[in-house]
């Protein structure tokens, strides 16, 4: 645009004058980028239309309105990275492969005040690069940049790239700002940072007793710090006390004494340390407990999520323990103890050949409950419309159901097929493409369960008020709060325009259908269901509101079941819903009575010693001791083993 056009804009809107450097800027053959069009280059500008005409790399020469442009028109100076590639490509392209770090130079160098924040730095080399190449390249050069003594990176991933104007040492810039800082965890990190760095100890030797000294007073006397970040601390700290020759198990606090004032709670402590420590961490429990270590590893085991999982696994085969481990996971599954991590893990390594003999023998419909039960409990546990890794995982693997229904027979998948379908962490159509997994295996369970369906969808079913109102909780905050929300995503995703190439249009959208799903979900559940207090329960025969004791014959284990609500389940807490296998197998029986499930193809004898009523019990508590009686009114909080532990005392 030349000038005489801008004053003519102007004058037509006087409010433009702010903007008068970027319409100057608006000239022929300038480059441009903009969020739909992408690349592009101003070619002219049409004095009979007062528009721009500028060429898009990606689609046709199009005509815009310079004060659209003003806010929709990214605007490049001819020394801007971008449009160097176009001007200058064989130099940027010898910068991309052979000096990434002089390429973020020379971008940072034309930005104002020589600095961009990490996001603007990135969307910049994304279009540089392209989304393929970037992400490997770019993990590549970061570590490239924090050696660098020209350019200053951030600690955090929102921080911002700046290019010094006299070149700082990593190691020099990591040392003033551990000078001046004051918090003890910071200074750990930066004393950890530093060890890293260093491609020598020289490189920080002058500094290393003054950095040793800092730590070791951090650890001693500061009180804010948590155990996973103490006991890293005092790694780094005997990381460096090693390279000044100092007997760094004779400092206060030791990593040994550490753990055994600790020691309830190593799993906990375990995940809250760096994941590249763990290692480290199962390495350090060995030494502190030479002649347990397999016990205290195991239990790590049960415990652990995540990479400590493998990270416990490595561990005790290198010790010769994968016989102990194999048997350990079996146990927990028959038990009913292995964690949801667990479970994501077993079916995620089932194919493994490193993991072939741990897994093989757990892959039976005994698993595929466990799925189930896990599944559920989270849903339940934290009343979220949201899938759970376990869910999610189990509808993405297709062959998976097969696998664990490999040898059960039909009475096992029936029941497993039914305990589906009162699953409160599928949608209804999760629920189908489940099933047709197990029809394809046992085609005579079609009829069943096509009424068991029918008949689901129209009973009456019964929950406790605790659960109701959890549940009830979530539709509302469905309703208030998740819906709104999506709606307003909506309307903000339609002021971008251009709906056909608008992701986050396309993404509310899809959102808006889930959460209607649900809501449509939820509302048909309300009209069946039917609160409970659990007080017409019976004293002879079980039903919902009993308390059941009852022994296996073949292990002579005994068991203490609380028969509740369609939503109370709670394995974990021995509640269980009346609508689940072994609840409707118990239910109408009798003291005495003997009831059979099967799963993974064997038979479990539930033999009936004792029968109470929850209500009776928790009137009772709740006369002996009034000061606590607001503990037993609700009776889908308590645990039952707790209440008859109480009654005996």
């Amino acid at each position: 645009m030349n000038s005489e056009a801008i004053d003519a804009l102007i004058g037509r809107h006087p409010d433009l004058k702010t903007a008068r450097v970027q319409l100057e800027a608006m000239q022929p053959g300038a480059y441009c980028l903009h969020r739909s069009w992408g690349f592009g280059r101003i070619n002219s500008y049409d004095e009979v239309q007062e528009k721009l005409v500028i060429d898009f790399e990606q689609g046709p020469k199009r005509t815009m309105d310079p004060i659209f442009c003003i806010s929709k028109l990214e605007l490049l100076s001819y020394d801007h990275i971008l449009a160097r590639q176009r001007t200058e490509s064989e130099h940027i392209q010898g910068l991309i492969t052979k000096r990434p770090v002089e390429l973020i130079i020379e971008i940072l160098r034309v930005a104002p005040n020589q600095c961009h924040r990490a996001l603007e730095l990135e969307r910049i080399l994304k279009l540089l690069l392209g989304e393929a190449l970037f992400k490997k390249w770019w993990a590549r050069t970061k570590r490239q940049l924090v050696k660098d003594p020209h350019i200053s990176t951030p600690d955090k991933k929102l921080g911002t790239y700046v290019l010094r104007k006299a070149p700082v040492t990593p190691e020099e810039e990591i040392l003033e700002t551990f000078r001046g800082i004051t918090t003890a965890k910071e200074k750990i990190q930066l004393a950890a940072q530093l060890l890293q760095l260093a491609e020598s100890v020289e490189a920080i030797e002058k500094d290393l007793p003054y950095i040793f000294d800092t730590l070791t007073h951090c650890i001693q006397k500061t009180s804010n710090l948590t155990e996973a970040e103490r006991l890293y601390g005092i790694w780094v700290r005997n990381d460096l006390g090693r390279h000044l020759h100092k007997d760094v198990e004779r400092i206060d606090p030791t990593s040994a004494s550490l753990i055994k004032k600790n020691e309830r709670n190593l799993s906990e402590l375990a995940t809250q340390l760096p994941k590249t420590h763990q290692s480290r961490f199962l390495d350090l429990l060995i030494r502190v407990y030479p002649d347990d270590k397999k016990t205290v590893i195991l239990q790590q085991l049960s415990e652990s999520s995540g990479r400590y999982i493998n990270e416990c696994i490595y561990c005790l085969t290198a010790l010769g323990y994968y016989e102990e481990i194999a048997a350990s996971l079996k146990k927990w599954l028959y038990d009913q103890t292995l964690s949801p991590a667990l479970l994501l893990w077993i079916i995620k390594n089932r194919r493994s050949k490193k993991f072939e003999r741990l897994i093989r023998d757990l892959m039976n419909p005994r698993l595929l409950n466990a799925l189930f039960t896990a599944i559920d409990n989270a849903t339940l546990q934290h009343e979220s419309v949201r899938k759970t890794p376990l869910g999610e995982y189990l509808l993405d693997a297709p062959q998976l159901v097969n696998d664990l229904l490999a040898d059960a027979d039909t009475e096992t998948a029936s029941d497993l097929a039914q305990t589906l379908l009162l699953n409160q962490g599928f949608g209804n159509l999760e629920k189908k493409s489940l099933l047709a997994r197990f029809i394809k295996k046992f085609p005579s369970i079609k009829n069943l369960l096509s009424g068991q369906a029918s008949h689901l969808k129209q009973a009456v079913f019964f929950v406790s008020q605790t659960s109701f109102d959890r549940r009830k909780k979530q539709y509302e905050e469905l309703v208030k709060v998740k819906i709104p929300e999506n709606q307003q995503a909506i309307l903000r995703a339609r002021e971008q325009g251009d709906l056909r190439e608008n992701a986050e249009y396309k993404m509310a959208k899809e959102e808006e259908q889930t959460l209607l799903a649900v809501k449509s979900a939820l509302e048909q559940e309300f009209a069946r269901v039917r609160i409970t207090d659990f007080r017409d329960a019976s004293k002879t025969t079980v039903g919902i509101g009993s308390i059941v004791k009852v022994i296996q014959p073949a292990t002579q284990k005994t068991h203490i079941f609380s028969i509740l609500g369609a939503w109370d389940s709670d394995p974990a807490r021995n509640i269980i819903a009346y609508i689940t296998p072994l609840g409707k197998r118990l239910s109408g029986k009798k003291v005495g009575d003997t009831v059979t499930t099967t799963l993974d193809g064997d038979e479990a004898e539930w033999h009936i010693e004792a029968i109470y009523r929850l209500h009776d019990l928790l009137e009772e508590l709740r006369t002996n001791d009034p000061e606590n009686a607001t503990k037993f009114a609700a009776p889908a909080t308590i645990n039952p083993q707790d209440i008859l532990l109480v009654q005996q005392l």
